[in-house]
């Protein structure tokens, strides 16, 4: 039994060592160019965007801070301006759908790059869909009239559960030292959960379940637990058992490709999607809808990357290349 737990805990450290070592870089830039008022001046440049939704000029400030940060920032600031730019349900699902499809880009894309996908197409990916997103909600809820009551605010902005600027240097350390250890905590559990799943063959019996799903997305029946977990949990903890395993398991550039491009799309479901509902939005829009929508970009990038096709032949030779070099 003890040899059993030293064996999960060297895994589970190995696998934050290798996820904290390219997220610290990136969150100490970040965090340098939230000092210098580069996330702001972005959100300011979104502004004609925000109005072209339908949604005011704070809402780019929101979006952008969520994008280079995370969902608590955002939030953070669209509290801050609540009490003055009032928002409707509509308003608030479109904005929440886009921070749930774009947020943390910084360091949830290196993860992905990590794992063997392109920081830049999975991020650009997110960005595209989050804004298209966005705007088909807040133009559907504007002309036909649904969702145009206010939310309000005001519990937590009397409560003081969030708040607004950048934190100084000394909390902004505590905070990330926090937060990597709840990571290295969180996997470490996921680690001896799934080993036992595993072991018991409730994992089997779930890749069956979700055998229909994953042929319309085209990732191997193998990788669905960690997407499973990944789509739950979030991005960091699913990206960083996919870079474990996918050194183990040798999963095909298409198999990740499609696996990372769902977890960068829906992820996070069970913490981030209560947040935003929280604020006010629309659970069937930030929810299941959006589920809906991810389902059919994945089964379209399936189709783009069947074998048969110019980008799945080239994912096939980097494929054989890859293996060779191992």
């Amino acid at each position: 039994m003890l040899r059993y737990f030293h064996d999960i805990t060297r895994r589970a450290t190995r696998m934050f060592l290798t996820v904290a070592a390219i997220m610290l870089p990136v969150m100490i830039l970040v965090y340098a160019g939230e000092r210098l008022g580069l996330v702001a001046l972005a959100g300011r440049g979104l502004a004609p965007a925000m109005a072209f939704m339908g949604l005011p000029a704070e809402a780019g400030i929101a979006w952008a801070t969520t994008i280079l940060t995370n969902i608590y920032g955002g939030i953070a600031v669209i509290v801050a301006f609540s009490g003055d730019v009032p928002l409707t349900v509509a308003q608030m699902s479109a904005l929440g759908s886009m921070m749930l499809f774009a947020h943390n880009l910084p360091t949830e894309q290196a993860v992905v790059r990590r794992a063997g996908a392109s920081a830049l197409f999975t991020g650009g990916l997110r960005l595209l869909v989050g804004a298209a997103y966005g705007a088909a909600v807040a133009w559907a809820c504007h002309l036909g009239g649904w969702l145009q009551q206010p939310v309000s605010l005001a519990w937590l902005r009397g409560g003081g559960e969030a708040g607004s600027g950048v934190p100084d240097l000394l909390p902004w350390l505590v905070s990330t030292a926090r937060s990597f250890l709840l990571i290295w905590l969180i996997i470490s559990v996921l680690v001896v959960v799934l080993d036992a799943l595993e072991r018991v063959g409730f994992t089997r019996r779930v890749t069956r379940v979700l055998a229909p799903i994953l042929r319309l997305t085209g990732v191997e029946e193998r990788a669905a637990p960690l997407a499973t977990v990944g789509m739950l949990m979030g991005l960091a903890y699913g990206g960083a058992l996919i870079i474990e395993a996918s050194t183990r398991e040798r999963y095909g550039r298409r198999s990740l490709l499609l696996a990372l491009c769902w977890l960068s799309l829906y992820h996070a479901l069970l913490e981030d999607t209560l947040l935003i509902a929280a604020l006010g939005a629309n659970v069937w829009i930030i929810l299941v809808l959006r589920g809906v929508v991810t389902l059919a970009i994945m089964a379209g990038l399936a189709a783009l990357t069947r074998p048969q096709t110019r980008w799945g032949r080239w994912l096939a030779q980097e494929s054989t290349q890859l293996a060779s070099s191992r």
